[in-house]
């Protein structure tokens, strides 16, 4: 039997050619799938690597890199392999809510090799399969959990900033200030009182989709708000942001509003500049997997939320979109009914229509 090569940096074998893939094959080796499918030619089925069918004659076996692209040659999945796609799925869904216990549990974000050590495996294959089910990588689960958390205890009525210090499951002050700033985007005291110290920088301006407001807080950009009213758009800003000290902006922050209005005109130009993104941890994986959809495409909620590993928390998703302050930044826009119509825009459908015509042409 040939051996299996190894990648140098991971625990998981790498599968690059046909013998190094029959191999695994013969040896039912589960740590291949997801990496190939092989089809047998005489019944016209493809299998993951460690199905547990009878094995095929070398010579009628044929190897693809995915399912998809098995299927696209004529081949099906057999009853066995549905069985064991879903076996799969279901594995992989236990080990990492495994992984998500140990993050939550931490006092701090474990390490990604450590948390792949726990569930059993390599880094990198743990990372892409976190990744896939969650929508986030391990990182940014942990600081979207414990940001959560922070923010939930902090908001407890009467509570001090000790008692969130316990609460959230650090277990020393020193640990607690090193994070919270990251976590909140301020210091603890101030997100207590409401954000009085927060500095935010806005101004308003105009582009092809009416009124647009750009504000920007130490962290980088925290609203894109578009609307026919300016007034309405700073009041939206003051809500956001009750106790912030608002300041209109300089000459030097105009030049960054042309660049995000840039940006609006033509989406597929990308937005290179920082974003102040917080949310809850379920928010941020769905506005993650907003910013994948690329120009010029559209899915529906129901895609969406089958892409961060939830196709029953429909409504939740539409919930998380109606939440985006950062208009075609987080491109929500490029979400439809699953017949395609437009529905509902935080910004008007008639913006949301604009702007899929405009990435589409």
């Amino acid at each position: 039997m040939n051996a299996i090569l190894k990648h140098p940096d991971a625990a998981t074998p790498a599968y690059l050619d046909d013998n190094q893939r029959w191999a695994a094959v013969q040896a039912r080796d589960a740590r291949a799938d997801g990496h190939f499918v092989y089809a047998v030619r005489t019944t016209g089925v493809y299998c993951r690597p460690s199905a547990s069918a009878r094995l095929p004659k070398r010579e009628n076996t044929v190897f693809f890199d995915t399912a998809q692209a098995a299927e696209a040659a004529g081949y099906r999945g057999s009853q066995r392999a549905a069985g064991d796609r879903s076996a799969l799925a279901a594995q992989r869904a236990a080990t990492v809510a495994q992984a998500c216990r140990l993050i939550e549990r931490s006092e701090s974000p474990p390490p990604l090799d450590a948390l792949a050590a726990e569930v059993g495996l390599s880094p990198h294959h743990f990372h892409r399969v976190f990744k896939a089910q969650t929508g986030l990588t391990p990182k940014a689960y942990a600081s979207a959990f414990r940001g959560r958390r922070l923010r939930a205890e902090l908001a407890e009525h009467g509570a001090t900033v000790t008692d969130a210090i316990y609460g959230a499951g650090f277990n020393s002050n020193s640990r607690f200030y090193a994070a919270a700033d990251d976590l909140l985007g301020m210091q603890a005291r101030d997100y207590l009182a409401g954000g009085p110290n927060l500095q935010i920088r806005f101004a308003v301006g105009q582009c092809a989709l009416g009124a647009i407001l750009v504000a920007q807080s130490p962290r980088g950009i925290c609203a894109i708000l578009l609307g026919d009213d300016p007034d309405r758009l700073v009041r939206e800003l003051q809500d956001q942001f009750p106790k912030a000290e608002l300041i209109g902006a300089d000459g030097d922050f105009e030049q960054l509003v042309a660049q995000v209005v840039g940006f609006v005109e033509a989406p597929s130009l990308g937005l290179d500049l920082p974003l102040d993104v917080q949310g809850t941890a379920f928010q941020e994986r769905v506005w993650q997997a907003l910013r994948e959809i690329p120009p010029g495409a559209t899915v529906s909620y129901a895609q969406l939320a089958a892409r961060i590993g939830q196709p029953k928390a429909v409504r939740a998703v539409a919930q998380a979109c109606g939440a985006n302050h950062l208009a075609v930044a987080i491109p929500c826009h490029r979400v439809v009914r699953t017949d395609g119509a437009l529905s509902g825009y935080r910004w008007g459908v008639e913006r949301k229509r604009a702007l899929l015509a405009r990435e589409a042409a």
